[in-house]
């Protein structure tokens, strides 16, 4: 029986827990050549998948590495040199992996058994037992899945009682930082040769790329997500918390763990994360705050995400509630914008194939939306574009919470004007819109875009019972007023459609 692993699921210590003679790992060239993706999102996974290779092979794993242009290509090579393959295989959270899995399988003769996946901190068969009770038309919300993932788990757990009297301290977790706070330097793990060949191979096989390809930095071998880990909790895990929703100019990394990436792959567990955080406030070197906070992005949300994007699947990836329905603008390709958190974040991406979570979602998603993108445009965007994103990954996050493009997960979109960056950020001060004016040629875009999109949408978001407070401010603005938002707002778009502001 031969393990075939994907290129996301490189976990040693579970491989090797499996006690196997014979591992498989296939690169399909025409996966790597589907999108645009990022460049470090390819090497990141190309490297990894050699460097995993030539590290099962040091604990006397044999392994068969092929490079092919399709997993059947692939599979047919292997199928000449080992005979019929008899496959077992973890099963994928992406919509079309295992489908695809088995027709590969089958058109070489072969037989493939896909068992649960040891990757995640929760089964399918946990999640559809919790839901029963708790969705209602097919809808979620993460706080309860949290809380019972929590108690089953028993991760930050006193009895049956939270660690600290709260599930939850995001109250907490808001600050900005003060004007000399200097954040903890981001680890960097320089290419080795064969990362470095894998760079030089990256410009002939997937030359239709998006991003910078260098510098590269990002772990590429368990060595090196465990020295990222081992940074983390001691440099970066006590002031994640306070700091996790704040934006910086010229700052990309803050205090957050930057581990989503070597954990999406597999280099990490999470688990393994989560217990070390865990262990750091136990021993006094982390706030509860902090610590809870990195819990639920683990526990809470990555976990929550994946069950509900494969029970909301296929219908999630085309959702589109709003009838949003602009392309995608230029400035999420150029960065060419005087928005300075815009121009800020696009950047991060194009650098570095990353941002934090309030830059995807408060700066990235929140503009998208308020200008009215189509929401699939969006999530194809972040899936391309992110070195940590998958079809799973992105898709209940940008068209569930960043688009509301759906409401199997979020209540009510997560839409905000220019205020929460000037409170969340020191972007404003370096750019030349008023983010206090909401029309006029020096008002910042992101308002009359927030008016609008309220305006325009009145009659489903007042229906949710949850935008109160934002509808009694439009019920107080006067008809001149609005006629001002909406000629601001169709002038902004028309410059952002033209790649003029």
């Amino acid at each position: 029986m031969t393990l075939w692993l994907l290129g996301d699921q490189l976990h040693l210590p579970t491989v090797l827990e499996l006690d196997l003679e014979h591992v498989l790992l296939i690169e399909a060239s025409a996966v790597g050549q589907r999108r645009r993706y990022h460049p470090q999102k390819l090497i990141l996974v190309l490297s990894a998948m050699r460097h995993f290779a030539e590290e099962l092979r040091a604990h006397d794993i044999r392994v068969s590495y092929l490079q092919a242009s399709t997993f059947e290509a692939g599979l047919r090579e292997y199928a000449t040199a080992a005979g019929t393959p008899e496959i077992v295989g973890f099963e994928h959270p992406s919509a079309g992996i295992d489908a695809t899995r088995r027709s590969v399988v089958d058109a070489v003769g072969g037989s493939i058994e896909l068992i649960t996946s040891p990757l995640y901190l929760s089964t399918r068969a946990q999640f559809d037992a919790w839901a029963g009770p708790h969705e209602t038309d097919r809808r979620y919300r993460q706080e309860q899945w949290y809380r019972h993932i929590r108690t089953e788990t028993g991760i930050l757990m006193d009895g049956t009682d939270p660690v600290g009297g709260s599930w939850n301290y995001d109250s907490q977790n808001r600050e900005t930082p003060p004007a000399d706070w200097t954040p903890p330097v981001a680890p960097r793990y320089p290419p080795d040769a064969l990362t470095e060949a894998v760079a030089e191979e990256l410009q002939h096989e997937y030359p239709q790329t998006w991003g910078a390809a260098a510098p590269f930095g990002w772990p590429v071998t368990r060595t090196d997500a465990l020295d990222a880990l081992d940074q983390f909790i001691a440099q970066r895990l006590p002031e994640f918390g306070r700091y996790q929703d704040a934006m910086v100019d010229e700052e990309w990394a803050l205090a957050h763990s930057l581990l989503s990436m070597s954990i999406n792959i597999g280099l990490l567990h999470p688990r393994e994360a989560v217990d070390r955080a865990v262990a750091a406030f136990e021993a006094d070197a982390a706030p509860i705050n902090a610590v809870e906070g990195f819990v639920r992005q683990l526990v809470g949300w990555r976990e929550f995400m994946r069950h509900v994007y494969r029970r909301a699947m296929p219908q999630l990836a085309t959702a589109n509630q709003l009838e949003q329905q602009r392309s995608l603008p230029p400035v999420y390709w150029d960065g060419d914008t005087d928005m300075r958190c815009l121009e800020q974040t696009v950047r991060h991406v194009y650098d570095r194939g990353y941002a934090h979570h309030i830059e995807r979602l408060m700066v990235l998603s929140n503009f998208a939306m308020l200008y009215g993108a189509e929401p699939a445009a969006v999530n194809e965007w972040f899936h391309l574009g992110f070195v940590d994103a998958y079809h799973w990954v992105t898709t209940p996050n940008v068209i569930g919470m960043g688009s509301f493009g759906t409401d199997v997960l979020s209540s009510k979109p997560y839409a905000a004007s220019a205020n929460y960056i000037s409170k969340m950020s020191d972007h404003c001060g370096q750019c030349q819109f008023d983010p206090t004016a909401t029309t006029g040629a020096d008002a910042c875009p992101f308002n009359a875009l927030y008016w609008n999109f309220l305006d325009e949408h009145e009659e489903q978001l007042r229906a949710t019972g949850r935008m109160g407070l934002m509808y009694s401010h439009v019920d107080r603005k006067s008809e001149e007023e609005w006629e001002a938002i909406r000629e601001r707002a169709e002038d902004v778009r028309q410059k952002i459609a033209a790649g003029e502001l």
